[in-house]
């Protein structure tokens, strides 16, 4: 597959993504976390505008001046923009407008990429690739908060990604105490910046599960007093749960005396064997705790990644998000994209069952912060020394 077909197969995923919507669905935000699905659509295309075809094709024309306001996501340097807050607000541009955008866009990149451009505009692209891959996982995310959040509980479509979200069998597989190489070796053609550079870390001996934490295991949890017992919580943990009256992962209820859990299929019974998914790092913190284990490390899961199946969820570990040695931000506005958020964020590692085909790395960096818990995120334990 050649850049030009690749770019338009990522292209028209993000809008296949799309197609069970209605158009009320595209424009709702429950919370500033969550982006209307039409912003997504507009933020993606923006970028393609605002880093290739406006500065490097001198013929183009911009579709509308007002969308770098509309459409800019965080990047000072790229000049005011709507706040977060304020994107459910914006029903102006219409969903039928940034569709029409998309196209224009599309085919303006569609003849630029069919010219001779300047090889050193490659990584740019294939950033330009793996950010809009970056945001089909978010839409999948926004979608499910967007629909689980409506009282109706409206399905998303029957046949969707949570039926592949399947556990592998129990057990723990042992790692051995030593030095190990972590972060991006060079065998793939692509990595984000907070990937570099590769470097030696050691760990100490320990095992970790093969399967992740499932509903049934958390649900002893919960009937355990999980949520009401202070002593699992880290205090910032307990603060949240009590500020918040958290009681269970996020689409869990109780109906009628039974557990169900939201899903893009709908709302349904709680299956206790699925994977947990859906937890922040405070309520996997809290679990560990509850279990007399820990999370792993972000270099514990990667060293031991090889050992066990992974990419059904995000696994939250014990690392915070910062940078790694040598670590340098890229000039201008690019080097916006990880640098400025390594303070207050949790690592999670792995890929998740929305994660898109080809985005899959070993080293792959994930963050968020400690609260969220809107992503497929879910539980992976550690048992220190041998479980024998």
């Amino acid at each position: 597959m050649n850049l030009s077909e690749k770019y338009l197969s990522i292209r028209k995923n993000t809008e296949a993504i799309c197609e069970p919507l209605q158009t009320e669905d595209y424009v709702v935000q429950p919370v500033v976390d969550v982006s209307p699905p039409k912003w997504h659509l507009g933020h993606t295309t923006w970028f393609f505008e605002t880093f290739i075809l406006l500065p490097h094709v001198p013929q183009y024309k911009a579709f509308n001046a007002d969308y770098n306001f509309v459409f800019n996501s965080y990047y000072e340097s790229v000049g005011a923009r709507v706040i977060r807050t304020d994107r459910g607000n914006l029903s102006r541009p219409t969903v039928v407008d940034v569709y029409r955008y998309r196209a224009y866009v599309d085919e303006a990149m569609n003849n630029f990429l069919h010219c001779d451009f300047k090889p050193e505009l490659l990584p740019l692209l294939e950033l330009g690739l793996n950010h809009e891959q970056q945001h089909q996982e978010l839409l999948c995310y926004d979608i499910k908060y967007i629909l689980g959040h409506n009282p109706l509980f409206p399905a998303y479509a029957p046949e969707n990604i949570e039926r592949n979200l399947t556990n592998s069998q129990p057990g723990y597989v042992a790692v051995e105490e030593g030095v190990y190489e972590v972060g991006f070796n060079g065998g793939e053609s692509f990595c984000f910046d907070n990937e570099l550079n590769r470097h030696k870390v050691y760990v100490q001996d320990f095992e970790i599960a093969t399967n992740l934490v499932s509903n049934g295991e958390f649900l002893e949890f919960i009937d355990a007093g999980g949520y009401q017992n202070f002593k699992y919580w880290h205090a910032e943990g307990w603060d949240w749960v009590r500020n918040n009256n958290i009681n269970a992962p996020l689409y869990w209820h109780i109906v009628d005396g039974k557990w169900l859990k939201y899903g893009l299929g709908g709302l349904q019974a709680l299956n206790l064997k699925e994977p947990l998914c859906h937890v922040c790092y405070y309520e996997a913190a809290a679990f560990a705790s509850y279990k007399n284990q820990r999370l792993p490390t972000e270099f514990e899961w990667e060293v031991a990644s090889e050992k066990f199946k992974w990419g059904k969820l995000w696994e939250w570990t014990e690392s915070a998000y910062l940078p790694y040695p040598g670590f340098k931000r890229a000039p201008g506005a690019i080097g916006e994209y990880n640098g400025k958020f390594m303070v207050n964020q949790k690592v999670l590692r792995g890929a998740s069952i929305a994660t898109p085909e080809g985005h899959f790395r070993h080293t792959y960096r994930n963050f968020f912060h400690p609260h969220l818990r809107w992503m497929y995120s879910g539980i992976r334990l550690v048992a220190e020394g041998s479980k024998e």
